[in-house]
C-alpha cells in the first residue's frame, strides 16, 4: 500500500492496489470511480510497474478524457517524463494511424471525413431514395451503427432481420446507401476518405496483420485502462483486443446498468463476459455511493431491483454515504402545462432558500419535451440553458413550420372556419405534414425527433384553442413569436434542461425528472405496435435510463407525469409502469389515475342532456341554440377584471380569458375552485394565477 490508496475506502483501496494483469471495477453511479481508476494509474507508475508514458487509458468523451488528465497531472503522475495518455477510442486511434500510415499503406494519401452528411446524401440520391435531411441522418447513423458494429454492407438485411432491429426504412435500401458510401469515400480523388468509425478498422487492420507495426505499438504501451466499458461496440472491442495482442495488462470499469446506448451499437457483454476472458481477473465491487443522499439512493435501487435479464444479475446495491436529506417527491398533474408550472414553481422555491440555478437540471426523455418548460421558466423568470440540442425556436424543423405556417397565413385559397378555433389545429397539422409529422409516429430517430418537434407546434395550437375558441392563424403566429423572442436571454448559468441521454456523466444538486407516463417512459417506440413481439431488452433499456437520471441527483428529487398532453384535454395517460411500487402510499400521487374509458360517453349540455359539439358549447356546457341565461353584470365586470389583469400582465386579453370562458363563468357563476375547474379550459394554472380574483368578483356581482 502506498499514499495512493490514502483516503479511500477499502473497495476503492483494492481497486487501486490490485497486481498488474486484468481487473474489473464494477462501478455504480457516485461510487468515485474517476478518482479510483487515477489513483490506481498513479499506484503502478509509482510502485514502478510501468511508466508513465506505457499507459493508454481510454474513455467516451474528450471531456471525460480533460478530466482524466488533470487528475493525473494533481496526483504527479509523468513527472518532466511521457505522460500518460488519456483520450477517446477514436482519438487515440487518430494519433496511432497518422505515425503507423506509411509503413502500412506507403504513399497512398487520407484525409478525415469529419462530416459524412453530404456523402451519405449523394449515394442515397444514387441509389434513389429520398435526400431529405431527416432521412440523411437517420442514414449515417444506421451506417455508424453497422460498422460499430461490424457489419458488412452486404450483410445489413439479414442481420437486422435476425436482431429484429428498428431500421428507418426497407434494409436492402439502407444496405445500398451504405455500399455507395463506402464506394465514395474509396474514390475521392485525392487519396482516400476515412471517416471516425475508419480510423478504428485501419488501426485494427494495421496491428492485426502487420506484426512490425503490432511489436512497435506493443513495446510503445504496456498497460491499459478502459473507462465506461459497458458502452465499448464490437468494433471499439477490436481495437482493445489488437492493441492487447496476447497480454492482460487491463483496467476495465464499467457499470452494465447505466447502458443506455445500445442503439448506437455499445454493448455491454464485454463487461459482463470480463471474468470468463479472464478467469483470474481481480473482481472489485464500487457501491459506496458518495454523490446522492440516502433517501435517493434507495430509490435508484428500488429502480434497478425490478429489472430483468441478464444485466440486472449484476446490479450494484448502493449504499449513501451521505447525510440524510429530504425524501424523493411525486407529482401527478393534469396535463403537460400544468406539469411545467409546477415544476417551475418548485424551482423558484428552491432557488429562494439557497439552491443556485446551475445546481438544478430539468431531465426529460426527448428534446420535444423541453418546450413546455422553457415557457413555464420563461414565464416566471427563472434563466436556464438547454444542454445536448437546441432549444425549441432554434430548431431547424420549427423555424421551418414556422415560416411556412406564416407563407399560409398570406393565402387566400383557405377556408375560414380552417383558420379559427376549432379548425386551426387541423390546419395547422396540414400546413406541417409536408415537413414531416405524418399521421403515425415514423420509424427512424431523426425523423421522429422530427416529428415530436413539429407536433410540439400543433400542441400550441390546441393550447391556446382551449384558451380562446375565436383565435386564428394570425393570432397564432402571434403567439408563437412572442414566445419565441421572450427564449433569447443572454448566455447565463440557469437550470439545466437535458435529455436523459445527454445527462449522462453529470450531476446536480436538484433533478427534476418529468414526463414519467407510459409511451414517453417507456418510450411507445420501446413498448412497440406488436403485442406479440418481444421487447423486453428496449424497455429494460428504459428502465436503465430512468436508473441514470434517479442517480444524477445529489440531495433533491422530483418525479412527474401529466395524465393529459394539453390543458384542460382528455386524461387517457397513465403513469410510468417504471413508478410501480416507488411511490410512498402518503403521498397523493400515490393513487392509481383512472383513464376514461374509450366507449364513455363525452359532455352533455346541462339543459337538455344532449352530447356537446365543438369547443364553445363544451365550455359553455350547454348547446348554443339554448338561449343564454348569463349574467349581463357580472359578464361585464368580469371584462372590467380582466382588461386590468392583462394591463397589468402586459398581454393581449384573450391570453387570460377567452370571452367564451368569461361567458360560461357568468352563465355557471361557480362558487368555489371546484366549480371553477369543471369549466372547460380552466386548469391547475389558470386556478392558481387568476381563481381567486374570479371568484371575487362573481361573489361581488352576487351580492350586489
Amino acid at each position: 500500500m502506498d499514499s495512493m490508496t490514502t483516503g479511500l475506502d477499502p473497495e476503492q483501496s483494492a481497486a487501486v492496489s490490485a497486481p498488474r494483469g486484468p481487473v474489473c471495477v464494477l462501478a455504480g453511479a457516485g461510487t468515485g470511480k474517476t478518482r479510483t481508476i487515477t489513483r490506481r494509474i498513479a499506484h503502478l507508475v509509482s510502485a514502478g510497474h510501468v511508466s508513465a508514458g506505457q499507459v493508454l487509458a481510454v474513455t467516451f468523451t474528450a471531456r471525460a478524457a480533460g478530466e482524466m488528465r488533470g487528475r493525473l497531472r494533481a496526483l504527479g503522475v509523468g513527472g518532466d517524463g511521457p505522460a500518460v495518455q488519456a483520450r477517446t477510442f477514436h482519438a487515440a486511434a487518430l494519433r496511432q494511424l497518422k505515425y503507423f500510415w506509411p509503413q502500412v499503406v506507403g504513399d497512398t494519401g487520407w484525409q478525415l471525413l469529419d462530416r459524412k452528411f453530404a456523402l451519405v446524401s449523394q449515394a442515397a440520391n444514387r441509389a434513389g431514395i429520398s435526400t431529405a435531411t431527416d432521412s440523411i441522418r437517420d442514414l449515417a447513423g444506421e451506417i455508424e451503427w453497422a460498422k460499430g458494429s461490424l457489419v458488412a454492407p452486404e450483410d445489413y438485411p439479414a442481420i437486422t432481420a435476425r436482431l429484429r432491429r428498428e431500421v428507418p426504412m426497407d434494409a436492402a435500401k439502407v444496405a445500398s446507401v451504405y455500399a455507395g458510401y463506402e464506394d465514395l469515400k474509396s474514390h475521392g480523388g485525392d487519396g482516400m476518405l476515412l471517416d471516425f468509425d475508419d480510423l478504428l478498422l485501419h488501426t485494427a487492420a494495421a496491428l492485426e496483420e502487420h506484426s512490425a507495426v503490432a511489436d512497435e505499438f506493443r513495446e510503445r504501451y504496456r498497460c491499459f485502462v478502459v473507462d465506461e466499458y459497458q458502452d465499448v461496440t464490437p468494433l471499439q472491442q477490436r481495437v482493445l483486443d489488437a492493441w492487447l495482442g496476447e497480454r492482460d495488462d487491463l483496467t476495465v470499469v464499467g457499470d452494465a446498468n447505466q447502458t443506455i446506448y445500445s442503439f448506437t451499437g455499445a454493448t455491454p457483454r464485454y463487461l459482463l463476459d470480463f471474468s470468463r476472458r479472464f478467469p483470474d481477473a481481480t473482481v472489485v465491487r464500487l457501491e459506496r455511493d458518495y454523490r446522492s443522499t440516502p433517501e435517493v439512493v434507495s430509490l435508484a435501487n428500488r429502480v434497478i431491483g425490478a429489472a430483468r435479464g441478464r444485466i440486472a444479475g449484476t446490479r450494484l446495491q448502493l449504499i449513501g454515504q451521505r447525510p440524510p436529506g429530504p425524501e424523493p417527491e411525486f407529482f401527478e398533474y393534469d396535463d403537460e402545462p400544468a406539469e411545467a408550472d409546477g415544476v417551475a414553481r418548485a424551482i423558484k422555491r428552491l432557488i429562494s432558500k439557497g439552491v443556485a440555478p446551475a445546481e438544478i437540471a430539468v431531465l426529460y426523455r426527448i428534446n420535444a419535451q423541453s418546450e413546455v418548460h422553457e415557457q413555464a421558466l420563461t414565464g416566471m423568470q427563472i434563466p436556464y440553458q438547454v444542454r445536448g440540442g437546441e432549444g425549441f425556436f432554434n430548431r431547424p424543423e420549427v423555424r421551418q413550420g414556422i415560416s411556412a405556417l406564416r407563407t399560409a397565413s398570406g393565402r387566400g385559397d383557405l377556408p375560414e372556419a380552417s383558420k379559427v378555433g376549432d379548425g386551426l389545429p387541423s390546419l395547422v397539422r396540414a400546413v406541417l405534414a409536408p415537413l414531416g409529422l405524418t399521421a403515425t409516429e415514423p420509424a427512424g430517430a431523426q425523423a421522429r425527433e422530427k416529428w415530436s418537434s413539429l407536433g410540439g407546434i400543433v400542441q400550441v395550437a390546441e393550447e391556446l384553442v382551449v384558451q380562446d375558441p375565436e383565435i386564428d392563424l394570425d393570432r397564432l403566429l402571434t403567439e408563437l413569436a412572442a414566445r419565441a423572442e421572450a427564449r433569447h436571454p443572454p448566455v447565463v448559468q440557469g437550470v439545466t434542461l437535458a435529455s436523459l441521454h445527454a445527462a449522462k456523466g453529470l450531476e446536480w444538486d436538484a433533478v427534476f425528472i418529468v414526463g414519467l407516463a407510459d409511451g414517453t417512459l417507456p418510450i411507445s417506440h420501446a413498448l412497440g405496435n406488436d403485442p406479440s413481439a418481444n421487447n423486453d431488452a428496449a424497455i429494460e433499456e428504459e428502465r436503465r435510463l430512468l436508473y441514470v437520471g434517479v442517480t444524477r441527483a445529489r440531495q433533491h428529487l422530483h418525479l412527474s407525469w401529466a395524465l393529459a398532453r394539453n390543458e384542460g384535454g382528455r386524461k387517457s395517460r397513465r403513469r410510468s409502469r417504471f413508478l410501480n411500487g416507488l411511490i410512498p402510499e402518503e403521498s397523493p400521487a400515490s393513487r392509481i389515475a383512472t383513464t376514461p374509458s374509450t366507449k364513455k360517453s363525452g359532455p352533455k349540455c346541462r339543459l337538455c342532456g344532449k352530447p356537446l359539439l365543438g369547443t364553445a358549447a363544451t365550455m359553455l356546457g350547454r348547446c348554443e341554440s339554448h338561449p343564454t341565461d348569463v349574467d349581463i353584470g357580472l359578464l361585464d365586470a368580469l371584462k372590467s377584471w380582466r382588461l386590468d389583469k392583462s394591463r397589468e400582465l402586459k398581454v393581449p386579453a384573450y391570453v387570460v380569458f377567452s370571452d367564451t370562458t368569461l361567458t360560461a363563468i357568468a352563465e355557471q357563476q361557480p362558487q368555489d375552485d371546484r366549480g371553477l375547474v369543471a369549466i372547460p379550459g380552466i386548469g391547475a394554472k389558470k386556478l392558481e394565477r387568476f381563481g381567486e380574483d374570479v371568484l371575487t368578483v362573481v361573489r361581488d356581482s352576487s351580492s350586489d
